[in-house]
């Protein structure tokens, strides 16, 4: 996999919630550390998804924020 994003973390699939338009996939990056995305249902069936799969997160922002209360 080539890819221009410079930010990319792998994971592991541990949940997937099929909706009629999107679906929601959670990705464990490190023991207890989990990333969701929500996603077209098509590109979950593309990506033929499933539990514990590698998989990447893909994060192409131009602006990421931190804050404090």
């Amino acid at each position: 996999m080539k890819i221009s994003a410079r930010n990319t973390i792998k994971g592991t699939v541990k949940k997937i919630i099929p909706g009629v338009v999107n679906t929601e996939v959670t990705l464990e990056i490190a023991p207890g550390v989990e990333v969701t995305s929500v996603i077209t249902k098509s590109s979950a069936e593309k990506l033929h998804l499933s539990l514990n799969k590698e998989a990447y997160i893909v994060i192409k922002a131009t602006d990421v924020m931190v804050a404090v209360d």
